[in-house]
């Protein structure tokens, strides 16, 4: 008896442009990892290791369309667009839960906000080792809180998209579901844009190394171990997977619409393909975009894979908030 190909991550068209997609990974690594990546020899004490990895994203200037504004007690990066908005997306930055900073995301915010007519809040939340869990989560949580209070008085509407890359796309899934069990609001939630998040703080295979495919990251099982003995210090795998800390074991039903992204490089592939999974079978409506031996980040990596990624987001923007 045959079969069919039923489970296709990805069509032809993307498999078609896979070998562009490597060498764009491999011109590109060296230039990434020397803008976002962790020293070669990086120091023992993880105060320092955090200090010289926020030092990296200081080098990104914030974009003048952008303004600084303080919300629920928290730093934000926000972006109006020239219409009025029709919602606002609530941002996540990556950087593990150690570093990293909104102004890093400015341009893609601000294309998003002209293209999507979205106000952009952008969230500059607390950061381990100094503040672990759940300070990251209570900070993403109070601006949301706030934006479900005065977003129609602010910007003019009601809607809100919850999103963000990485250790964002974490903070994203986190405030989703801190939404719909403390705040009762979850239908004020459009849609959730979860990028190469990390979803399970006990770790998939794929973070303990075992990929589907081999080619470079910017992350591995070192520097995941890293961030997770800063967010999580001294919880064993058991207690990091409490649903409270891990959302692929929280109870996935009656959330919105997602879209989840990865590459098939990531060490944190497992987090997205068995958080989709979830998702959907908890009823919900999924979109999964996998790329083909692409690694984490790979939105910084231009070539045709990315490109069909970022039409594939504009696409589902365009779907859960209206427009072009």
């Amino acid at each position: 008896m045959g079969y069919e190909r039923a489970m296709d991550l990805w069509p032809d068209r993307i498999d078609a442009m896979r070998d562009e997609a490597r060498t764009a990974v491999e011109d590109g690594m060296a230039g990434i990892e020397a803008a976002f990546g962790h020293p070669e020899h990086p120091p023992a004490d993880p105060y320092e290791r955090a200090r010289l990895l926020r030092a990296r994203f200081e080098a990104f200037p914030p974009v003048p369309e952008g303004s600084d504004r303080t919300v629920a007690g928290v730093r934000c990066r926000v972006f109006t667009p020239r219409d009025g908005p029709r919602a606002v997306y609530l941002h996540f930055h990556g950087g593990g839960m150690a570093s990293g900073r909104p102004e890093a995301n400015d341009p893609v915010n601000l294309a998003l906000s002209q293209r999507h007519r979205v106000a952009v809040v952008s969230v500059d939340y607390r950061l381990a080792p100094e503040h672990p869990h759940p300070a990251g989560p209570d900070d993403g949580t109070s601006v949301a809180t706030w934006l479900l209070q005065h977003a129609a008085a602010e910007f003019g509407t009601e809607r809100i998209v919850i999103g963000g890359e990485s250790a964002g796309g974490y903070m994203a899934a986190m405030v989703t579901l801190r939404v719909r069990d403390e705040l009762q609001a979850i239908d004020r939630i459009a849609g959730a844009n979860l990028v190469y998040g990390v979803f399970d703080w006990g770790l998939t295979p794929s973070q303990r190394g075992m990929r589907a495919t081999l080619g470079p990251d910017m992350i591995d099982p070192e520097r995941i171990r890293y961030f997770t003995e800063c967010y999580l210090p001294g919880r064993t795998p058991e207690e990091r997977r409490d649903p409270s800390v891990s959302p692929l074991y929280a109870d996935l039903h009656g959330l919105p619409p997602a879209m989840f992204t990865v590459g098939t490089s990531d060490h944190l592939l497992d987090d997205t393909l068995f958080m989709a999974a979830r998702w959907c079978a908890a009823g919900n409506p999924v979109e999964l975009f996998v790329a083909p031996d692409m690694p984490h980040g790979f939105g910084a990596f231009p070539c045709g894979v990315t490109r069909a990624c970022n039409e594939a987001r504009d696409s589902w923007f365009a779907r859960i908030v209206g427009g072009t």
